[in-house]
């Protein structure tokens, strides 16, 4: 099985908010773009804390999901 976390995510630079994330900066998502790997995804609040890799079909999927207004259960 292939690792889906980048360790060392704090090193890597150029991450941005997501613009789904709160304005309070209590439940705030980023995103790496153009990671030749996939699509890192870290809690801003943990900018030193690992990063999961997201698969592009996959992330793709996600924020078409979201953009649709698709609910997680």
């Amino acid at each position: 099985m292939t690792d889906r976390t980048i360790s060392s995510a704090a090193s890597l630079t150029g991450w941005r908010k997501s613009t789904y994330s709160s304005p309070n900066a209590d439940n705030c998502l980023e995103v790496l773009d153009h990671h030749p790997s996939g699509v890192p995804v870290r809690d801003s609040k943990r900018p030193e804390g690992p990063a999961l890799l997201v698969a592009g079909p996959a992330w793709a999927a996600f924020v078409a999901g979201v953009r649709g207004g698709a609910m997680l259960r």
